[in-house]
């Protein structure tokens, strides 16, 4: 039976129109969902604005780990349903899917110990003759109104990051999920009001279309914009912000991987396998880029091609599927046009590089294309690792920097100085050590630099973005 979600705006009229969620595997529709048009985004700004303005009523420290430990309690309850959803209108397979809902819990967790911990700060006074006979110290308050944009390839989770964040900062919240995949950031929102968070402190945007979106995100109400997708969408909204508004960006990369000689093989293939073709690419930190010394380079790409080519691909609700389809199959047809291009041009081609079907496209291995290729220098987001072969280091990490992206990265060594090499001389946010590049935890900081993002992400670090720190000074004689 096909769900059907209404609005989930505060004392909203009548739904613009109804938008059908599909499931990217085989096209079945799986539920369909209000939309809201401009009036509908100025009554959720006018809801949410009006709690902000109205500090008496903003929700206790109290409150809100209250609500938050309820909400774990019944995603817990809800754990596979949640999981199934995420697969279905996501195509991440099953077995991750059930991985991200454990970790969206894990996250409620993170933002209750938050709570708990982080209040503000004492500041140094009586130090000097100006500062003699005071008191200064911090508070946290709400920065304002967040509106949340989302992506689609972690539709559960990454709504944990941003409205979880929100609950937690105290800030009235307005979020759109990306539009291929809804599904989970309604329910989600639902379970934050079945445990006792008011309507009007969260509310969802279906928008209509594009110009209703950009209209919620440069409101002047809003205090502070969260946006998880691609770097040409998030730089164009961040230009358009009305003043005073702030703001975090998190966009892609094609994120690079350096291979010592010394590195071991049996650990490395898994790994890297693991980190390029998981959710079929489709991850901001993706392994795309791997340079491997001379002397194992052609050995690693032919063992990543064996590994590649063991992956099961299919429907993603099956809990053996290993890779699940493409988002849309416009991706298909374009990491197809990328994969050929780059054959034509001189990559050898070890495993995959044909479409399966209109939605699934096979773990792909590609070695030595040219560095012009746009496999090699564009975020490919789809199941494609190049494996390029080095003499000199130094030459490889001058070919990881080449590009306008920074995100995380991963070097595989048994030597420390090698690593500690290239973690100093790697662009890169994080630089993981025998892991690959798409390894994150949800209390660690994840930052895009230069165009792949702006500020820092990871629910703490975001919590803290979504908060004032308020000082008081306070004179006496007594001091």
């Amino acid at each position: 039976m096909k769900n059907y979600f209404p609005l989930m705006i505060a004392n909203a009229p009548s739904k613009s129109g109804i938008q059908t969620v599909t499931a990217p595997f085989d096209g079945s529709s799986i539920a369909e969902i209000e939309t809201a048009s401009f009036e509908h985004v100025d009554i959720a700004l006018q809801n949410a604005y009006a709690l902000y303005k109205k500090r008496s009523e903003w929700l206790p420290p109290s409150r809100r780990i209250e609500i938050l430990g309820k909400a774990i309690h019944i995603m817990a309850s809800q754990r596979e349903s949640l999981a199934v959803d995420a697969a279905r209108e996501g195509g991440k397979p099953l077995i991750d899917s059930r991985v991200e809902v454990a970790r969206a819990i894990d996250g409620l967790k993170i933002c209750i110990e938050h709570l708990r911990t982080h209040a503000g700060t004492v500041i140094p006074t009586n130090i000097s003759a100006a500062s003699s006979q005071r008191l200064a110290f911090t508070q946290k308050e709400p920065i304002g109104v967040v509106v949340a944009v989302s992506a689609f390839n972690h539709p559960l989770n990454l709504i944990v990051h941003q409205v979880g964040a929100a609950v937690v900062a105290g800030c009235p919240t307005i979020v759109k999920p990306a539009k291929d995949t809804p599904l989970s950031c309604l329910r989600f929102v639902q379970i934050l009001r079945d445990a006792g968070l008011p309507d009007a402190w969260c509310q969802v945007v279906i928008a209509e279309d594009r110009e209703v979106a950009t209209k919620l995100v440069t409101d002047s109400r809003v205090g502070f914009f969260s946006f998880i997708g691609s770097a040409k969408i998030g730089w164009m909204l961040r230009s358009k912000l009305a003043h005073g508004t702030r703001c975090a960006l998190e966009h892609g990369g094609a994120a690079p991987v350096i291979v010592a000689q010394d590195a071991d093989l049996d650990t490395v293939v898994p790994s890297l396998s693991k980190g390029s073709f998981y959710h079929a690419g489709q991850v901001c930190v993706s392994v795309q880029r791997v340079f491997a010394h001379e002397s194992i380079a052609s050995t690693l790409a032919e063992r990543l091609a064996t590994a590649a080519k063991q992956l099961k691909i299919g429907d993603p609700t099956q809990a053996e599927t290993d890779i699940g389809p493409l988002i849309r199959h416009a991706e298909v047809k374009r990491v197809h046009q990328w994969v050929s291009e780059a054959i034509d041009v001189g990559a050898e081609r070890l495993s995959g590089g044909e479409p399966i079907s209109d939605s699934c496209y096979p773990a792909t291995v590609l070695f030595n294309p040219p560095l012009d290729a746009k496999v090699s220098r564009q975020e490919i987001f789809g199941p494609v690792v190049c494996v390029y072969s080095y003499r000199d280091m130094d030459e490889a990490i001058t070919q990881a920097n080449s590009l306008p992206y920074a995100f995380q990265a991963a070097v595989f060594t048994k030597d420390l100085d090698t690593a500690l090499r290239a973690y100093r001389q790697l662009d890169a946010s994080a630089v993981m050590v025998n892991d690959h590049t798409a390894f994150r935890i949800d209390g660690m900081p994840f930052a895009g630099l230069k165009e792949s993002g702006l500020g820092v992400g990871g629910i703490p670090y975001t919590i803290e973005d979504m908060q004032v720190e308020k000082m008081m000074v306070i004179k006496s004689v007594e001091l």
